[in-house]
């Protein structure tokens, strides 16, 4: 059997590097943004602005292109054809451009109609202030598809870095927008210079990464030809994965709709806990996910030489997310008001809304893992060609969502009779559920075709009980601090926190312990 090369940590790291540079960048632009707009109707207005035009992005996104684009286009790299593998990604660039083209022109029109369905609990100037950014925003979000597709390129040729790290050039030009007109404009002119902002990042993104792409990418040949075989393959196998990925975008919506029939600041929280709960999912679930792709759809051999490869793969990679993910789930869980204060609190945004966002990120971190582990489970899917199986199963996690997020956002929320800004927590604790239901679907399905795959529960005990004992050290912390400090409360508690998880989890013999520490040696070695 010819294997793919043997480099997953290497690639997943480099992933993982450009990631985590990519979502700091994210981070100081949510905490710019929380100190110039807290949980106001502005706020909402833009969050909700933000999501719409992103529909398209995700739809055409990184994660539909890599199931479709990377299987075939990295194949065709790994058999040394150039000419065809140019011919597809030329052809794939093409269709895109035209497809994306007509969308953000069809979005901007649409508008309107887009907001009632999207936000219909938005009414008066804050309905109009999330027109006028929707329509300002649509263009940028034709560029991140080309965007995608560069990264789709990139990651084939195992040029993952650049990819990832791309993103931190879009965060400074909206971070730049915000420091420089911050103190000049109100609220609603500042969102809209925000927007054209983000359009501008939009360009520099894509404009960061093409250059790259031409040069390795040298027998590129752009045109509409979608009948060629292999161009036709990645076609075929985009539908089912755009509908999925439509199917799980439509969950975030309908999240979108219920928080903006709830009160002021719904919608912004749930913007403000899903960029801290996407950090860890990105970092250690992406990454893996993103770097396994293109090793796994490039192994040959028979059918049982395939399978025992990909098992062996996918147990590696999900034991390296569960060792992040569980501390990570753990801590918003437990310690979610200290993370949130210490990244948002400032100007407009104060205490109140920091414990506000824990609880978002509360239901958050329902089956956090499940659906961290999900993504590597539908790669595998992906990298044997199979992408109905996950479509089917994403189906069932946006129904799932949808009916438990209704009832635990109106329902239950009146039943505790609280607030019903509070609402909001169920929507994430909903979605986090459905998630759960995919996990469960997906790993069944691909254990009947490859064999049995899986975390041992004994592993996954001694991470929860390492991160428990970490939580009851940052705790103890908090309660001598105090929260007055909100960065100096952080740094009081997270670092008992992580240095308990390390420890207990040293103690109980954990073998990821060591590989992330001989890594973190080898970094400040320079090699």
């Amino acid at each position: 059997m010819t294997s793919a090369p043997r480099q997953p940590r290497a690639a997943a790291f480099l992933v993982a590097a450009g990631i985590m540079l990519s979502r700091v960048a994210g981070l100081i632009r949510q905490r710019v943004f929380a100190h110039y707009f807290g949980n106001s109707d502005v706020a909402d207005a833009f969050s909700a602005a933000f999501r719409i035009p992103n529909f398209l992005q995700n739809l055409f996104g990184e994660g539909v292109l890599s199931a479709s684009f990377i299987p075939v286009y990295a194949r065709l790299i790994a058999e040394d054809n150039e000419e065809e593998a140019g011919r597809v990604a030329g052809a794939i660039a093409s269709i895109l451009f035209v497809v994306a083209s007509i969308l953000v022109l069809g979005g901007v029109l649409a508008t309107p109609w887009l907001i009632d369905a999207i936000a219909p609990g938005f009414s008066g100037e804050k309905r109009e202030l999330t027109i006028r950014l929707v329509e300002i925003l649509f263009p940028g979000a034709g560029l991140l598809v080309m965007s995608a597709w560069c990264l789709g390129v990139l990651n084939s040729h195992r040029h993952f870095f650049l990819s990832y790290i791309s993103p931190v050039i879009w965060n400074a030009a909206m971070i730049a927008t915000l420091v420089a007109f911050g103190q000049s404009l109100d609220r609603a002119s500042l969102a809209e210079a925000l927007a054209w902002g983000s359009v501008v990042g939009s360009g520099l993104q894509f404009g960061i990464q093409l250059p790259v792409v031409l040069r390795l990418a040298k027998r590129l040949r752009p045109s509409l030809d979608a009948r060629a075989a292999n161009v036709s393959t990645v076609l075929r196998n985009f539908v089912p994965v755009f509908i999925g990925r439509g199917v799980v975008q439509i969950s975030g919506y309908v999240d979108t709709l219920y928080a903006s029939l709830l009160q002021t600041g719904a919608v912004a929280g749930l913007l403000y806990a899903q960029t801290l709960y996407m950090l860890p999912v990105s970092l250690f679930g992406m990454s893996v996910s993103a770097a396994e792709l293109p090793a796994m759809s490039s192994a040959t051999g028979d059918k049982e030489e395939v399978a025992v490869f990909l098992r062996k793969r996918l147990d590696a990679g999900l034991r390296q997310i569960a060792f992040f993910i569980v501390p990570s789930a753990m801590a918003f869980f437990a310690l979610g008001d200290v993370i949130s204060g210490a990244l948002y609190q400032s100007g407009e945004f104060g205490r109140a809304d920091a414990v506000y966002v824990w609880a978002i990120l509360a239901g958050g971190t329902v089956g956090l893992l499940a659906i961290t582990q999900a993504r590597l489970y539908s790669s595998t899917f992906y990298a044997l060609r199979d992408t109905r199986t996950p479509l089917n199963y994403a189906i069932v996690h946006v129904t799932v969502s949808a009916a438990l997020g209704w009832l635990f956002a109106f329902p239950v929320t009146a039943a505790l009779g609280v607030e019903p800004k509070w609402g909001a927590a169920g929507l994430t604790a909903a979605a986090r559920l459905g998630g759960v239901v995919e996990f469960l679907l997906l790993r069944r399905a691909l254990n009947r075709r490859i064999g049995r795959t899986g975390l041992p529960r004994a592993y996954l005990a001694k991470l929860w009980a390492s991160a428990t004992f970490g939580a009851a050290l940052g705790w103890a912390a908090k309660l001598v601090v105090g929260t007055d400090w909100p960065l100096l409360t952080a740094v009081a508690v997270l670092v008992p926190y992580g240095l308990g998880y390390f420890g207990a989890a040293t103690l109980l013999g954990v073998p990821e312990v060591r590989s992330a520490l001989g890594r973190l040696r080898r970094l400040r070695g320079g090699r």
